[in-house]
């Protein structure tokens, strides 16, 4: 490991923080946390923390001696001074005399002595950070450092690894105990500039943040010499199918399988992040992985994200991708039997009510293949990935030094079901549509970003997808919620097929179809110019069978259902003269709907329709409004709201009537007009 301290960089940020009312000291703790939190094989997804001891005033310009040390949700890599809540450092040495102190008064101790009472909560660790006497303190997960400190025999490795200078720390689960061992351990020794922390991390400490920062490189390096001079190949590669199938072929049978169904063909999807490098073809193709994978996670820290370890399953043969599904199905179903074993088991050890998480894998090793994360969201799903490949880096290199042995699982229970983390899940309410991954054709017009921008209001990964790529993309990032453009010609089947494979491997599958896009031609049906006529069905009618076939496809792999949504048109119903071009295969795409209803129920796939009419912004541009109003003897206003309400309708007034059809799972078959009432439009 190299270090990054750089003399100028440091000052720059000092002064720049101090242009902001930020002391030095805490400039350069944001300074070096920073080069630390750019690490992934330091930090992942808020593992470790930082602090530094020195002095603030509070809001009546009384000064204190503080720790400010690394609160709750900031990330290291991008960490501001904000992110390092200063608490007053008195009180928290007096609880040191303390025989107990429950996680539940930690926490309301460090929160009653905030300089700031709206600072984000302290860092568990906050007690360790400040019964160590040292300015700057340090802490990260180290995956080298893991590398030792995950072994059968840590006690005896790690003095032999690091050295006279670093001291060792049997596992405690972090808080108050931990705090008081750790300050034990140094005070044994003062002479130690570092602890290791087993089956945990390391911390390393001093009076400047150089010198704090370089130790933490100079153990970690020692670590990685250890292994690269030591370190042994353990693994003999497994035999493989002759031909593998891809990532995109399994994705959403991978995916549907860790869905967490929930009674009457209802399901708490995930969103999936593959990954595949040499590193990581390596490890799951080695005939070792189960085993590797059954001995558990490389911090505890990690249950939180990726539970009490990966999940393995055989490497998919591409001439029976059948046969793997059902294959993959079982594997899921005794990973999840396990799960529930290991939450009886240790739940029964004490009178504390606990309600169990889902048993379901967050982390899925393919041989062959690669690895998947995955998470209700793509952040979470993304954030198990990151750590999947940690992990294996970890675990290999340990195993090739001796034997990796992480932390038990009834310790890991600890973590996972902390009092704190339980407190911390149950205030995160899901929206409605997280986990759903919805594919939105015509994105880039104003009912499309409208129906993109809604779903990922609700929680929905949404693909948004165009005839101009540019625009799609400009669309997606409007919606936000990490949706992606992609461009596509919904009359070329090639390109449908391309995006849905876009889909899949950004996301894993398809949930929800919206087949949108389509445009108003117009001409006189009995003098209509053939090739126009057909250009029509291929757009109106044809694209929405195209896209809606990739869609069933990706939805019956999954088997958790789905639903499919057109959008049909008021001329699906109510002919206008001249429209023909357009009403006719309107009329079609109405009927298609029902037919997927008719024959995909069966598969719990729902397929609904949208009437619409006279939207604002929407098929007709305002040029266009106001011919048609003027052709009427009608003001614009008038002629857009001459409906039975009065009112305009638009384009986000659609967009709400897909949301509702998507969210109806109970409704297939059934049309949703947004019109504002038109007698002559409603089905009868």
């Amino acid at each position: 490991m190299q270090s990054l301290w750089n003399d100028h960089d440091a000052e720059a940020a000092v002064k720049r923080y101090a242009e902001k009312g930020v002391n030095r000291d805490l400039a350069l703790r944001t300074y070096t946390t920073r080069l630390m939190g750019g690490d992934p094989r330091l930090v992942l997804h808020g593992g470790g923390n930082t602090s530094v001891k020195t002095v603030m005033t509070d809001l009546v310009g009384d000064s204190f001696d503080v720790l400010c040390v690394k609160g709750s949700g900031w990330d290291m890599a991008v960490i501001e001074p904000a992110g390092l809540p200063a608490v007053k450092l008195a009180p928290l040495l007096k609880a040191r005399k303390l025989n107990r102190l429950s996680d539940e008064d930690m926490v309301a101790l460090q929160r009653a002595n905030l300089i700031d009472p709206s600072a984000p909560n302290p860092s568990v660790e906050t007690l360790l950070h400040a019964f160590l006497p040292h300015k700057f303190v340090d802490h990260t997960h180290s995956t080298a450092v893991l590398a030792i400190a995950d072994q059968a025999e840590s006690a005896r490795m790690i003095p032999e690894v690091f050295g006279p200078k670093a001291g060792y720390v049997p596992y405690i689960m972090p808080g108050f105990a931990l705090a008081k061992a750790a300050a034990e351990a140094f005070e044994r020794d003062p002479t130690v500039e570092a602890l290791i922390l087993d089956k945990h991390g390391i911390f390393t400490f001093a009076e400047t943040a150089k010198e704090a920062y370089e130790l933490m490189v100079r153990y970690v390096t020692m670590a990685e010499d250890y292994v690269k001079q030591n370190g042994r190949n353990p693994f003999t590669p497994a035999q493989l199918p002759a031909t593998v199938a891809g990532a995109a072929d399994i994705a959403p049978i991978l995916r549907g399988a860790v869905a967490v169904p929930k009674g009457e063909g209802r399901f708490d999807r995930m969103t999936s992040e593959f990954r595949t490098s040499p590193a990581i073809l390596e490890f799951v193709n080695a005939a070792q992985v189960s085993d590797m994978a059954s001995r558990g996670v490389s911090t505890p820290d990690l249950s939180i994200r990726v539970k009490t370890g990966p999940m393995v399953v055989p490497a998919p043969a591409a001439e029976d991708i059948a046969g793997w599904a059902e294959t993959v199905r079982q594997c899921v179903a005794d990973y999840a039997a396990a799960y529930e074993a290991y939450f009886r088991e240790n739940d029964a050890r004490d009178d504390v009510k606990r309600t169990m998480l889902d048993p379901m894998p967050r982390l899925t090793l393919v041989p062959g293949v690669g690895l998947f994360g995955h998470g209700r969201t793509l952040k979470d799903a993304k954030i198990a990935a990151d750590l999947g490949e940690m992990w294996i880096e970890t675990a290999r290199d340990a195993e090739s030094v001796g034997r990796f042995e992480p932390v038990s699982k009834p310790d890991l229970f600890d973590l996972e079901y902390w009092s704190l983390e339980q407190a911390k899940l149950a205030g995160a309410k899901p929206k409605p549509l997280t986990g759903q991954v919805a594919l939105v054709t015509g994105g880039a017009g104003a009912i499309g970003a409208a129906i993109a921008a809604v779903f990922a209001r609700e929680g929905a990964q949404v693909v948004v997808t165009d005839l101009d790529g540019d625009k799609a993309m400009a669309s997606a990032k409007a919606a936000g919620n990490g949706a992606i453009g992609v461009a596509c010609d919904v009359t070329d089947p090639a390109s449908v097929s391309a995006s849905f494979a876009e889909a899949v491997s950004t996301f894993g599958g398809v949930d929800i179809l919206v087949s949108n896009a389509g445009a108003a031609i117009e001409g006189a049906i009995a003098t209509l110019d053939d090739a126009l006529l057909r250009k029509s069905f291929e757009l109106n009618f044809f694209a929405h069978q195209t896209v809606a076939q990739q869609a069933v496809r990706i939805m019956k792999a999954q088997k958790t259902g789905g639903v499919l949504l057109f959008n049909a048109s008021k001329q699906a119903v109510n002919p206008g003269a001249k429209f023909g071009a357009y009403g006719l295969p309107k009329a079609a795409t109405l009927f298609l709907s029902r037919q997927y209803a008719l024959e995909h129920g069966a598969d719990g796939i729902r397929s609904n329709a949208v009437n619409a009419d006279r939207i604002r912004s929407g098929l007709l541009d305002e040029k266009m409004i106001e011919s048609r109003a003027a052709a009427r003897g009608l003001s614009v206003k008038d002629y857009m709201g001459g409906n039975l309400l009065g009112q305009e309708v638009t384009a986000l007034d659609v967009a709400e009537a897909f949301l509702d059809l998507a969210l109806a799972d109970r409704t297939t078959g059934g049309v949703a007009t947004v019109d504002g009432g038109n007698i002559a439009a409603a089905l009868r």
